[in-house]
């Protein structure tokens, strides 16, 4: 999917919700971002952003409602001196305002904390995310990283190395229906529990390299074949794809694999609306430049 990325998804298929086509051109305009801050001549000084980042607290703090230096003391457990000076920074640039002996963030203010809590969570999701993005990274370009904060990580471990296999059937065990694509090798073949609920417990549709199909055929001809027959299974496939995408029917998920074993070393999970919208999304382009598997 590495060579389709936004511009296929566009094409393929309908738009998203507000807030999903917001984080999407986002996640474009991002990646041209220094250039046209530097063609625009508009680059804030890193002596500011990191200013504003260290005032995090205390813009977060006055985010909840106007504040005395008293009370901005006993939040931040900080000392006078420090809370002067925090507070007659904040004024200076305009993000504060002093109305009846006590501080309130302005219009400018309350855009600006907004924006560093943002960008805090975003920081702390990308480090949770490290294993997935790690894997991935090369292809990475549709990947948006805000659906996930909070997302569960389960990572394989030298003294449990089948965690997010584990994980990965246990919500399937969970869920009625099952749509993605590069999913099988989420599952060693040891492991029969996956194919059970792929031929008989789930209504699904996936998207599979052609080696991967036939391999699948070939293990269970009468069951695979059964199951596409009954209208139970669908598969289509695709030539390439950088990831593993799992979609539930109450939490979506992605698999990333160790390249030279091809095991899966980490999965991880939301049940966040808008990471399943953006799934849905990504799920679709796929299938779009997939080919049923008569074809």
């Amino acid at each position: 999917m590495g060579d389709r990325d936004e511009d296929a998804d566009a094409a393929d298929v309908s738009p998203g919700s507000p807030v999903l086509e917001a984080l999407l051109e986002n996640e474009r305009r991002r990646r041209h971002l220094g250039k046209r801050l530097d063609a625009a001549g508009d680059r804030v000084e890193t002596t500011l952003l990191g200013d504003i980042v260290r005032h995090g607290p205390v813009l977060e703090a006055l985010r909840e409602g106007p504040l005395d230096r008293r009370e901005i003391e006993a939040r931040l457990d900080v000392s006078r001196a420090t809370s002067h000076r925090l507070t007659q920074w904040l004024d200076q640039r305009g993000y504060v305002e002093k109305v009846d002996g006590r501080f309130r963030l302005t219009g400018r203010g309350e855009a600006v904390a907004d924006e560093v809590l943002r960008f805090e969570a975003n920081v702390r999701t990308v480090e949770r995310l490290a294993p997935l993005l790690d894997r991935i990274c090369d292809d990475h370009l549709e990947f948006v990283v805000e659906p996930f904060v909070g997302a569960t990580v389960t990572v394989a471990e030298p003294d449990d190395p089948y965690r997010p296999v584990e994980r990965f059937l246990s919500l399937l065990r969970e869920s009625g229906t099952f749509r993605g694509f590069n999913t099988t090798p989420m599952v060693p073949p040891v492991l029969g529990e996956f194919h059970r609920r792929l031929f008989e417990g789930v209504d699904a549709e996936l998207v599979y390299l052609p080696r991967t199909v036939e391999k699948l055929v070939e293990t269970y001809p009468e069951r695979a074949t059964a199951a596409v027959e009954r209208g139970h299974l669908t598969l289509r496939t695709r030539g390439a794809f950088p990831y593993g995408l799992a979609i539930f029917d109450g939490r979506v998920g992605i698999g990333g694999y160790d390249e030279e074993t091809g095991l899966l070393t980490v999965f991880v999970d939301t049940d966040s609306p808008i990471a399943r919208e953006w799934a849905e999304r990504v799920f679709a382009s796929v299938r779009a430049d997939s080919k049923p598997i008569d074809q």
